[in-house]
């Protein structure tokens, strides 16, 4: 986990928000591994040994949305996990490189998420770089494939 990265606890809301934020029991998206209250994964079909923490996908993306947008990493790497018009979204973004820092790396502090419908997560991710912080929000759905895939982003400005 990046250093200066702060997750919430699971269940709880951000500040100004009601408290069951529409999340499942737990906190959990759907199709995020279960988790033992120490965070660690519960034994998997397929043997995944218990113990290992496994990311959500929101953490995924947001991490990998992150770096796409401080150009750590090429817009082309978001293709195969974007659909619709988030990836022509993608690239008017990345060509701002609304993310580009000199010297603090941006980071990802916080993750909350929002389950509209089965197989679909909105979820909103503070973004900090230095004493810069911004706001970026993105739409994930679940494929025939059962793979995530994001399906719209927005970033926040700057405060």
């Amino acid at each position: 986990m990046p250093s200066g990265r702060r997750l919430r606890s699971p269940g709880t809301a951000p500040v100004g928000a009601p408290a069951d934020h529409g999340r499942p029991a737990g906190g959990t998206p759907p199709g995020a591994p279960r988790t033992a209250p120490d965070g660690t994964a519960s034994a998997r079909p397929g043997g995944m040994p218990r113990g290992v923490p496994q990311p959500r996908p929101t953490d995924r993306f947001a991490e990998l949305l992150v770096a796409v947008l401080s150009g750590q990493r090429p817009v082309h790497a978001m293709l195969r996990h974007s659909a619709g018009q988030a990836y022509d979204e993608l690239i008017r973004l990345a060509e701002r490189g609304p993310l580009r820092t000199r010297g603090a790396r941006p980071v990802v502090r916080d993750i909350g998420w929002f389950v509209p419908r089965e197989g679909a997560i909105e979820a909103f991710a503070r973004i900090g770089a230095g004493d810069r912080l911004r706001a970026m929000a993105f739409r994930l759905e679940r494929g025939r494939d059962l793979r995530w895939r994001c399906t719209a982003v927005e970033l926040g400005g700057p405060r």
